[in-house]
């Protein structure tokens, strides 16, 4: 299989919110490639994170693209209050979009990048027919939700099929994973497509997380 690029996305719900502006600073320094803030609304999904005044004070000290992952309902009502806010990247559920060919170029409108999410149980032939608009597709190795949950064994089958949707389509999109990454499965996750590994536990529980962000970057040499 041709080799992909490795990035890294060191996922700021982890970090030590008492000490942010510290922790963007060592993901700054690092080798991570993007900042993967997550956002949750507690309808969509059943827990409420961090939202848009947070992203902007990130963004005003990040010098790496901010990943914004949209754990929300309704998301064509916020694209352009987080494009203000941000956003680099602004990925949407497919299961929270009644329409996804529209929200994915209101996100392009905007001048984002534009990702979709996919949950565990969602199949990943659903994105057969914007698979060549998408810029991102997320697959979420663990329920969306929480941070520190266990890795989802079926998360290396699905990557192998989405990989293959994507050449098959002659599509461009990155295949980024979220949910309970750490070294022990970076490697694999990368033999099987991957190109963005998203690492929240594992890097900011780390002792040295710009070491861990490391180890995750080269994984898969």
């Amino acid at each position: 299989m041709e080799k992909h690029p490795v990035l890294v996305a060191p996922s700021l719900l982890a970090a030590n919110f008492l000490e942010l502006g510290k922790e963007v600073d060592m993901v700054n320094r690092s080798e991570a490639d993007w900042f993967h803030l997550d956002v949750m609304d507690g309808r969509f999904v059943p827990n409420i994170s961090y939202g848009l005044p947070v992203i902007a004070q990130i963004k005003q000290k990040a010098n790496k693209p901010c990943d914004v992952h949209l754990m929300i309902e309704e998301p064509e009502k916020y694209a352009a209050d987080f494009k203000k806010a941000g956003a680099d990247i602004l990925t949407v559920h497919y299961e929270a979009c009644i329409h996804l060919h529209r929200n994915i170029q209101q996100i392009k409108g905007l001048g984002m990048k534009a990702g979709v999410a996919l949950n565990p149980h969602t199949p990943i032939e659903l994105l057969e027919n914007v698979i060549r608009d998408i810029d991102v597709v997320l697959v979420m190795s663990v329920n969306p939700g929480f941070g520190g949950q266990t890795f989802i064994e079926q998360t290396y089958h699905k990557i192998r099929q989405l990989r293959k949707l994507i050449t098959d389509h002659h599509a461009h999109a990155l295949i980024e994973v979220d949910g309970g990454i750490g070294p022990e499965n970076a490697g694999q996750l990368i033999q099987a497509g991957a190109n963005v590994l998203v690492a929240g536990s594992a890097v900011f529980s780390a002792a040295d997380p710009e070491k861990m962000i490391h180890l995750l970057k080269t994984s898969a040499q």
